[in-house]
């Protein structure tokens, strides 16, 4: 297995109904490493980057929307092959299809914002973790001890 690190990001919804301390834990007793946290509150042009691969959708405003609701936390979380075992962690991004025991079986919205309000974002490749902490993190945030 490898050590890898990953960014996450609390989505508003996890700001608004308190459940960042709950999940955090979840991440923990898995014996993941916070390295890096913050809250922030995102800009136009970071979420212009961020979902770069949907900017141009017509439904992305409504995305932009909602990561403005409140600023964000943002986490930067090492652990053996962390990358897919959070993804496993949280299930699938729509919470409606999520398992119970999951993140988003058990926290996520099961409305019609399902696949959005999701409670958290988490890098999916090495490559993407990489580019997503430098994109939240500034050099010196994220810490090895």
């Amino acid at each position: 297995m490898a050590t890898e690190t990953t960014l996450i990001l609390f989505k508003p919804d996890a700001i608004q109904k308190n459940l960042t301390g709950e999940v955090l834990s979840r991440f923990q007793k898995e014996g993941f490493t916070v390295r890096g946290i913050k809250m922030i509150a995102l800009s136009d042009e970071i979420l212009a980057e961020h979902y770069s691969h949907i900017a141009d959708m017509p439904f992305f405003p409504s995305v932009r929307g909602f990561m403005q609701e409140t600023p964000v936390i943002a986490l930067a979380l090492e652990g053996e092959n962390v990358i897919t075992r959070v993804r496993d962690l949280l299930g699938p991004t729509d919470s409606n299809a999520a398992a119970a025991g999951t993140i988003r079986g058990d926290l996520g919205d099961k409305s019609g914002d399902s696949k959005m309000r999701n409670v958290c974002h988490a890098s999916d490749s090495p490559e993407a973790a990489a580019a997503e902490i430098k994109r939240f993190f500034n050099e010196g945030e994220v810490l090895s001890f």
